[in-house]
């Protein structure tokens, strides 16, 4: 019998999208990666090189620029970042096949809510924990980490076991996949992480351990922390860990050699997520009545970088 997400396509052949596109191939399945045309130029002419623990190869997958690319998949790593979410979401469903699965794999936690509004097929939400980069066309390194938790936020209109069947896959492919049934929680947990790093990795151009050897950044990062708990209590979030100050720095123990996906924006002149997260925290405390010092400066401290790199 095929297994219906032995097609899979990579909307946004990031950092990201090339990593679980890379595992997945390795294991055997089809995988084509819809990117920029700089990395469709080098992939096409090399393949996609894959660093990790050491160790270089070069893995054959098909690329191309062109939306359409997600036809035929039975599964849709979907990947872009958030500021592009709603593009790369209308240019889908003219292509998409009826029983295709969309796996979310962004930042921020209402992409996937967003994704519904405008595809009808199944969506599955995840948390992305890996530590990957692009350091030029067509090369992903691999720095740490490479799990994911899936569900489906509520409310619910797939089938649980297909959910359950999509995790086993992942798994298959040595993608260790846990499935949550609190997947909104274990997003905010995962918007208190990004919110935690990215900003403060991305204006000291630092890597996560050496920024939290110092006390001060650790006390910035815990006072981030605080003011996203009270919202997600004021939002009626169950988050999905008991001491999320705890769970914040327990990552970077995790991922000392991490680069966040902001700092590398950032390097590239590129727009960041900034909005999604952090600017997110203030908007919703501002609508709350809440105070958001911290988020809001991070905030503030990336919009002005963000605008210095652009020109």
């Amino acid at each position: 019998m095929t297994n219906p997400f032995d097609d899979i396509a990579v909307m946004g052949a990031g950092a990201v999208g090339c990593y679980f596109g890379a595992m997945l191939a390795r294991a055997g399945t089809k995988v084509r990666l819809i990117g920029r045309p700089a990395f469709v130029e080098a992939v096409s002419h090399d393949g996609l090189r894959f660093e990790s623990g050491g160790v270089t190869e070069r893995i054959a997958v098909a690329a191309t620029s062109d939306p359409a690319g997600v036809a035929r998949a039975g599964l849709v790593l979907f990947c872009v970042k958030s500021p592009d979410t709603a593009q790369a979401a209308r240019a889908m469903p003219p292509h998409l096949a009826p029983g295709a699965v969309v796996l979310d794999l962004q930042n921020g936690v209402d992409n996937a809510e967003r994704l519904r509004t405008t595809i009808q097929n199944p969506v599955v939400a995840a948390v992305v924990y890996v530590s990957a980069e692009i350091p030029a066309p067509g090369v992903v390194r691999h720095n740490g980490r490479g799990d994911l938790v899936i569900g489906e936020p509520a409310p619910r209109r797939a089938d649980p076991a297909m959910v359950a069947d999509l995790a086993a896959f992942l798994g298959h492919a040595k993608i260790p996949t846990r499935v949550s049934d609190n997947i909104d929680g274990e997003l905010w947990i995962k918007l208190i992480l990004n919110c935690a790093y990215n900003a403060i990795s991305a204006l000291g151009r630092y890597r996560y351990g050496p920024m939290m050897a110092l006390p001060e950044i650790r006390l910035v990062m815990r006072d981030a922390v605080t003011e996203i708990v009270a919202l997600a209590q004021a939002k009626g979030v169950r988050l999905a860990a008991a001491d999320p100050v705890a769970a914040m720095f327990a990552l970077g123990d995790t991922l000392p050699e991490a680069m966040s996906s902001t700092a590398q924006d950032l390097s590239r002149g590129r727009p960041t997520e900034i909005d999604d997260l952090n600017g997110y925290v203030v908007r919703e405390s501002d609508a709350h009545g809440l105070p958001a010092p911290v988020n809001r400066t991070l905030h503030a401290l990336v919009k002005l970088l963000e605008q210095a790199r652009s020109g």
